[in-house]
């Protein structure tokens, strides 16, 4: 198994009463409630983790895109991997993802993309993601198209990525009469790529195509959705006449590893559960506004994710499978049991969700890879 760190770099000094207050602290939260210095201290903070995460031996260390939120300081993946590209030597560098549909120009993606790779030395894996539905409402772009401008941008990404320059593409969203890439990617044909989804079937079907064969991740859900969709992947692979391999697979939960397993919750509780019922929180038409997703996508992410828009202790967490807490032994043990039932090829492990601290996110790291990550990888 391949054992990925994954950062959301949240604002951890939020007013945690202004952001209930609020409903939410996506989009709307007034951006008086942000604090430059306590932001230049976080990203540095946040920086050192991820970099420390290839020392403890990570295979992977991940960051994502998201916009006017405390849930994630990332509104450019690019400028994180780009700090990252030079401040490791080992570890692969994965952007979860890049959000097509809302950049002004997918050849800029391509461009960016292909830099960090180069400069990295061929250690980056891509992303690509549509984006939440609340980012539509972050940038005024109609959520109906975004499937359309986020097939077509990908398409022509990964055209310019393998195709000799200069050709022209002529799409419905994007026309160029020049796609003449520099630099083009270290690797080839081009750097692997990732699909993280909620869960939409639209998207299992496209990314487990056999033209794409991508890795699909699936996000925080309880882990009996989790199973559901990795499944329905399976399927739909099976459906269009191969086997799915793990590699096509991933889950993304936050984790913590204590002493015991009293104290790992102790410790985590007050953590995990402002991440869960403040971070995480937003009105269903922000998360899912008319037109972000099919009808019956609509219904199934809703039903699958009921038991998430209420408040959400740590102990209905850690049962339903949302956070995964305890000693190394229980951790582990809760691990190896779901990649039986699931087959995961790559595991994404928050180790710092929420408020959780410095001093407790660097012995979350420390105890995970000391008691968990070699076992882990050792599942074949």
């Amino acid at each position: 198994m391949q054992l990925v760190l994954f950062h959301l770099m949240p604002y951890a000094d939020l007013d945690l009463a202004a952001g209930r207050k609020n409903g939410t602290v996506w989009v709307t939260l007034p951006n008086r409630n942000f604090d430059p210095e306590k932001g230049h201290r976080l990203y540095n903070r946040y920086l050192d983790e991820l970099e420390y995460g290839e020392e403890l031996g990570f295979d992977v260390v991940a960051v994502n895109e998201h916009h006017q939120t405390a849930y994630g300081l990332m509104p450019s993946p690019i400028v994180t991997a780009s700090a990252l590209a030079r401040r490791t030597k080992r570890a692969r560098i994965a952007i979860l993802g890049s959000a097509l549909p809302l950049r002004s120009h997918p050849l800029m993606v391509a461009e960016e993309h292909a830099m960090i790779d180069v400069i990295s030395g061929g250690r980056l894996i891509t992303g690509f993601v549509r984006g939440i539905g609340a980012e539509y409402h972050t940038f005024g772009v109609n959520p109906t198209f975004s499937h359309d401008r986020f097939h077509e941008a990908h398409d022509l990404i990964v055209r310019a990525w393998t195709e000799p320059g200069p050709f022209s593409f002529q799409g419905h969203h994007y026309r160029v009469q020049y796609v003449n890439l520099w630099p083009r990617p270290y690797q080839k044909p081009h750097p692997p790529i990732w699909i993280p989804s909620q869960g939409s079937k639209e998207t299992i079907d496209w990314a487990s195509h056999p033209d794409r064969r991508y890795t699909y991740l699936q996000t925080f859900s309880p882990v009996k959705v989790v199973h559901r969709y990795l499944k329905q992947y399976r399927d739909t692979c099976q459906a269009y006449g191969y086997g799915c391999e793990d590699r096509q697979l991933g889950w993304a939960v936050p984790v913590y590893v204590g002493a015991s397993d009293e104290s790992a919750r102790r410790e985590a509780k007050e953590h995990f559960e402002a991440f869960s019922n403040v971070y995480v929180r937003m009105p269903i038409e922000m998360l899912l506004p008319p037109g972000y997703t099919s009808r019956e996508s609509l219904k199934n992410v809703m039903k699958a994710k009921a038991q998430m828009f209420g408040e959400v202790t740590i102990e209905q967490a850690i049962e339903l499978g949302l956070f995964v807490c305890g000693s190394a032994e229980t951790v582990t043990k809760a691990f190896e049991g779901y990649w039986r039932e699931m087959r995961f090829g790559n595991l994404l492990v928050m180790c710092q969700f929420g408020t959780l601290p410095a001093d407790l996110t660097r012995a979350n790291m420390e105890r995970f890879a000391r008691g968990v990550l070699p076992r882990l990888k050792a599942l074949n």
